[in-house]
């Protein structure tokens, strides 16, 4: 049995731009689509498990007067048909028969166990109920989907339904944290912000109506093409001024400059109720403008706006402190209406990745006086071969990795990376490819897009090296990988992945750790400490000792598993490294230049060290396998076992 956690759904800026933008595939001059989106702290509580059929049982409280239980048979035409029903279990049935279509999956349990999400009122629980039964599918059949992919999935099977959702609302999918949607025609990417300080937000049900089927019939006459000013102000309003305030409120959000933000808001609806709410009779608010007048709410808030689709549905603020959050959310209850709170904590993810394939690969010689190391090819599980590096690449930018950095050894060595990730194959050569392999040619040539490179010119170690890319970090958090190691995830989730959620939470330097026998702890840096939470995963360092003996990890450096029993972890070979490690190794590259000791190795385990020492460190399990290729029992140890 798994638990499962799906958040509501808060647009706090581009309403309706997720399905404008989606226009572009038929008129390139209509701008891509921005939301900021955010999950909520209300949502659907389950649990999950494999059936022989598709069941859905409830045993919230608060649906007892509309809840029945569902059942029906694990078959396409079956589940279709309830899609199209218009029932109240329509849109999991959606979700389940594109699984079915599509995966080899059975059946599935899901038994609601609280809902604390309000329905129809415009906070996307009919997506959060989509996403939940995609994650269910995902994690219970080892789909090894990411959220991107739970989310256009919960996306598709609504839309077998009658339901006309927008490309916004599966955002739930990401969890409560606010994240930037772009759509771009058929694409769409998410990307976390950041939040400076706290923000407490307000959004309340107006319990009142609207008809949001007449308000997206109505605004979508405007387009492809506009033919009257009014529609062309239309298109400006969701498309280059939307973007306008979009790209504020991030800056805002960044800042921590919730005044400004607030303020934003208010112009935000200000223009919605000048170019957007014309268009549609559907869109006369009342109730909504006369709470965002009300006199008595103006001195709790910075600002305020409507919600979703807009109309008389739901209403949101962001209030001025906390005290002044929980007042404000009183008083709309005493006024009728259903209130929420929100509180957005600080979020610092990471966008950038480090990979040092500086080295030579000596114990690979003489393979590697013709080809560096990382471009050895690997037969991979889908049955692709692909260079080390490539492989690399493709797990961080799953991962939502932005920019990434390669050390190389001087300038000459770019030339491989630049040939392979930047220079179009020739007609000749891509003709001979299929239509998938074509299309694969262009993600490559995307990965390319995201590179940066920058030289150690001193062999002076893995610290120094690493160093390098000190002006690229930029004080911020940045992911680091080897350059001679692969990793397999046996979750939904890739391992760079994992790390990123786990630095989010703990906002710590972080390295990922994996057992070792006893036996073997000699030939790794051993660390130990105290399990952070229930589950194990993730360890609080209390120490670091390269190279131990066995006798003194044995004595020393145990760490208790579930069953009281000592395990040993080393290094898995992914760390999230903070600012303070590069100012370490700036210290320490001063210290040995001082000393005029060209030739002291600045190694990065030291300067871990020194930051653990003073700040800090989280050693997290992650799932899934490592496999290093840096010498030839190793690469062909590899070889034989990453395909499989």
């Amino acid at each position: 049995m798994l638990k499962i956690f799906v958040p509501g759904r808060l647009c706090l800026f581009g309403e309706h731009t997720d399905w404008a933008g989606h226009y572009r595939t038929m008129n390139a001059d209509i701008m891509p689509g921005a939301a900021i989106v955010t999950g909520i702290e209300q949502g659907i509580y389950a649990e999950v498990e494999k059936s022989s059929i598709f069941e859905v049982h409830s045993d919230a409280p608060a649906m007892e007067k509309e809840w029945q239980d569902f059942s029906c048979r694990m078959t396409e035409t079956e589940l279709k048909r309830v899609a199209k029903s218009g029932s109240f279990f329509c849109y999991c049935a959606g979700v389940a028969s594109y699984m079915l279509e599509w995966y080899k999956v059975g059946g599935v349990r899901i038994k609601i166990t609280d809902m604390t999400l309000p329905m129809k009122s415009g906070l996307s629980s009919s997506a959060a109920i989509c996403v939940l039964v995609a994650r269910a599918f995902n994690l219970l059949y080892n789909l090894n989907l990411n959220t991107l992919g739970e989310m256009n999935i919960a996306y598709v099977g609504e839309l077998r339904t009658s339901s006309r959702c927008g490309r916004l609302d599966q955002a739930c999918a990401f969890g409560v944290k606010p994240n930037l949607m772009t759509f771009d025609g058929d694409e769409i990417e998410v990307h976390s912000l950041n939040v400076k300080k706290t923000l407490y937000w307000v959004f309340a049900d107006l319990c009142a109506s609207k008809d949001t089927i007449k308000i997206l019939s109505d605004l979508n006459k405007s387009y492809p093409f506009a033919a009257t000013e009014e529609e062309k102000n239309l298109q400006k309003a969701l498309g280059e001024w939307n973007h306008e305030i979009v790209n504020r409120a991030i800056k805002y959000m960044a800042e921590g400059d919730a005044e400004a933000l607030g303020k934003l808001m208010t112009e935000a609806e200000a223009m919605f109720d000048k170019y957007v709410a014309p268009m549609s009779s559907a869109l006369w608010a009342p109730k909504l403008h006369q709470v965002l007048q009300d006199p008595q709410i103006q001195p709790m808030v910075y600002g305020g706006k409507g919600v979703g689709s807009h109309g008389d549905g739901s209403v949101q603020f962001l209030a001025r402190s906390k005290e002044d959050q929980e007042r404000l959310a009183d008083y709309l209850n005493a006024q009728g209406m259903r209130a929420y709170q929100l509180t957005l904590n600080p979020v610092h993810t990471v966008r950038r990745a480090i990979i040092p394939v500086a080295g030579f690969g000596t114990r690979l010689y003489p393979a590697t006086r013709g080809l560096k190391k990382d471009f050895f090819p690997i037969p991979c599980p889908d049955g692709l071969v692909r260079p080390v590096i490539l492989i690399l690449l493709e797990e961080l930018v799953k991962s939502g990795v932005e920019e990434i950095c390669l050390v190389l050894g001087s300038e000459e060595e770019r030339i491989q990376y630049t040939e392979f990730f930047e220079r179009q194959l020739s007609e000749e050569h891509l003709h001979k490819l299929n239509k998938e392999a074509q299309e694969y040619e262009n993600r490559i040539l995307d990965i390319g897009k995201r590179l940066r490179y920058v030289y150690q010119r001193e062999k002076r170690g893995f610290g120094h090296a690493v160093y390098q890319a000190v002006e690229f970090a930029n004080e911020e958090p940045v992911l680091l990988l080897l350059g001679d190691t692969i990793y397999r995830s046996t979750s939904n989730k890739p391992c760079a992945l994992q790390m990123i959620e786990e630095y989010e939470r703990y906002n710590s330097l972080m390295v990922s750790i994996h057992p070792v026998p006893l036996a073997e702890v000699s030939h790794y840096g051993i660390l130990s400490g105290i399990w952070e939470d229930k589950e194990r995963s993730i360890l609080n360092v209390s120490s670091m000792t390269e190279k131990p003996k066995s006798s003194y990890a044995e004595e020393f450096l145990g760490v208790r598993n579930k069953d009281g029993e000592n395990e040993y972890y080393s290094v898995f070979g992914q760390y999230i490294l903070t600012p303070e490690v590069f100012a370490q190794l700036a210290e320490d590259i001063a210290k040995a230049d001082e000393d005029r000791d060209s030739q002291k190795e600045i190694e990065l385990t030291s300067a871990l060290e020194a930051v653990r020492k003073k700040s800090g460190m989280m050693g997290v399990r992650l799932r899934g396998t490592m496999y290093d290729m840096g010498n030839p029992k190793a690469l062909r140890k590899c070889m034989q076992n990453y395909s499989k």
